[in-house]
């Protein structure tokens, strides 16, 4: 366990049920009212035999059937998004990832036509991206399509900002008035959809878990301000990425979105440490572009559940075509997990390393040195800011 609080005693009619050496209470419960209590997380991927805790009090403790499917969840979902709407309209705050994606199609089923997505194109993007996810939506799902360029609204907001959490509320504070401002173009609408998933309320202390700490606040939950006209539609939100996979599925997804890497709602703004400018934005964006090409050519992207580049706010003496460099440093980030909320870093081979490195510090102008980041989450988070 990576938490350095215990509890030093239990209450009466309590009895332990495991320990460890520093924590003599790991867990304990009451069997006669059927209440048990554990210190350490079961549900994440690193617990030994976690899954078997949770499925023994599940199945066995509490007596349910185990018979959920995706599908009963589409449909509830669908049900409890009609009645939230009624008969207004939505738009949608469309990214390009598996979670907004499952989200439009869920309130699309739900409302029909009377949902429009909006797709901002930040500046903030992957090399290629917003053609990309517009060509991919219009083609494969059907729903109404609104695009935005708002490059320079945001690079304006975000010029000379260093620290992460300004990033973050500077985005999400910026992403809303686009959607405000399109909602009013578009007529009367009430509703914003988003692909908020359980991870982001977990980590942002969300005011429906104001007791939670604040790991960093996502653009999306913590983000918003205090005076967005538009009420939130989030039928996600107690969702892990594995479920919205399910989900994605059940719906019909294309696979090349079920399986995308997730990318964060503030894009490659908590990629860059430091200011974003963009020239460090090109630095960064063809890195990514190159390791994710690499990763593609080696049949390694599905093992790796999230891959990127991350520029670093340090640059260092190298040597290139017998002159000496002063350049900047990429770090690779690569990480295989289940839930998000834990991860541990891809063990890829050494050549594929050594290739995008090599293909980095030659063909991306301004980088002379590659590093890998071996942390998992936790102690570290997978994005860095």
């Amino acid at each position: 366990m990576s938490h350095g609080d215990h509890i030093e005693a239990i209450p009466p009619g309590f009895v332990p049920l495991a320990q460890t050496e520093t924590t003599p209470f790991a867990a304990g419960g009451d069997p006669a009212r059927r209440w048990y209590g554990v210190q350490f997380h079961p549900e994440v991927r690193h617990t030994s035999y976690g899954r078997e805790i949770l499925r023994n009090f599940v199945l066995a403790v509490c007596g349910c059937p185990g018979t959920w499917q995706p599908s009963h969840f589409v449909s509830q979902a669908v049900e409890r998004v009609q009645s939230q709407i009624g008969q207004q309209q939505a738009i949608c705050a469309l990214s390009g990832g598996v979670d907004s994606a499952v989200a439009a199609l869920v309130v699309h089923q739900a409302i029909g036509e009377r949902l429009t997505c909006v797709f901002v194109d930040n500046g903030l993007l992957r090399q290629g991206e917003a053609e990309e996810v517009i060509a991919t939506f219009r083609e494969h799902l059907h729903v109404p399509l609104v695009a935005v360029d708002a490059t320079d609204e945001f690079l304006s907001a975000l010029e000379g900002v260093t620290d992460p959490e300004d990033k973050r509320k500077i985005i999400g504070e910026r992403f809303v008035r686009v959607f405000e401002r399109e909602a009013r173009r578009l007529g009367d609408v009430q509703f914003l959809v988003q692909g908020t998933l359980y991870p982001d309320v977990i980590e942002s202390r969300a005011p429906d878990r104001a007791r939670g700490a604040t790991i960093k606040t996502h653009h999306n939950v913590g983000g918003l301000p205090a005076d967005m006209r538009l009420k939130l539609v989030e039928p996600l939100r107690y969702l892990f990425k594995d479920e919205v996979r399910a989900a994605g599925v059940e719906l019909g997804l294309p696979d090349e979105w079920v399986w995308r890497h997730p990318f964060p709602g503030p894009g490659l703004a908590v990629r860059i440490l430091g200011a974003v400018t963009p020239q460090r934005l090109e630095i960064v964006r063809q890195a990514d572009a190159l390791f994710i090409h690499e990763l593609k050519t080696a049949n390694l992207y599905r093992a790796c559940r999230q891959a990127f580049a991350v520029l670093l706010p340090v640059q260092s003496v190298g040597v290139m075509g017998d002159g000496r460099t002063y350049a900047a440093t990429i770090a690779l980030r690569a990480v295989t997990t289940e839930d998000y909320m834990t991860a541990d870093w891809s063990r890829l081979p050494y050549e594929v390393l050594a290739r995008v490195s090599t293909r980095i510090v030659n063909e991306v102008r301004g980088v002379n040195r590659v590093v890998y980041d071996i942390s998992s989450k936790p102690p570290a988070t997978i994005e860095w800011e």
